[in-house]
């Protein structure tokens, strides 16, 4: 894997139950288990899908007109079983305008073919979700503990 490959966040304990995530380039967001205010890690998940996929497709459409409203729902249900928890049934769902004349009935045009080309193939987020890509955990730094 190459350097250029690579994705890192970096997460640290804020408090009980808050944390902050740091990426490469020195952003950070804050988020908790639900308790307080801020999203849960779930609801991130849920967020790096809708943004993944509404990134794609407003490059895609707003090439021929700034969209006059754009909203992406992702919605997905908890399930708590013999496997563990996770989620199921998730969907993503555009709520997509466009102004009036020609350059909105092209963007309209082209919609459901970005959606589904995100989808599909461009997507970062969604393909590993539907390609099941393993995620290993391992212990470092515990020096101090007995």
């Amino acid at each position: 894997m190459t350097d250029d490959a690579l994705r890192s966040v970096t997460v640290g304990r804020a408090g009980p139950g808050r944390f902050t995530a740091t990426n490469s380039r020195g952003d950070s967001l804050s988020f908790g288990t639900g308790s307080g205010a801020g999203f849960t890690p779930v609801e991130l998940f849920l967020a790096a899908i809708g943004g993944c996929t509404a990134a794609d497709v407003d490059v895609a459409t707003s090439r021929h007109t700034e969209p006059t409203s754009f909203s992406v729902t992702v919605t997905g249900d908890k399930v708590e079983d013999g496997s563990g928890n996770r989620l199921s049934d998730l969907a993503v769902t555009f709520s997509v305008t466009f102004p009036e004349g020609a350059s909105g009935d092209r963007a309209r045009a082209i919609l459901p073919r970005a959606v589904k080309t995100s989808h599909d193939r461009l997507c970062t987020v969604s393909r590993t979700v539907e390609a099941g890509t393993p995620v290993s955990a391992t212990v470092t730094g515990t020096e101090g503990d007995a």
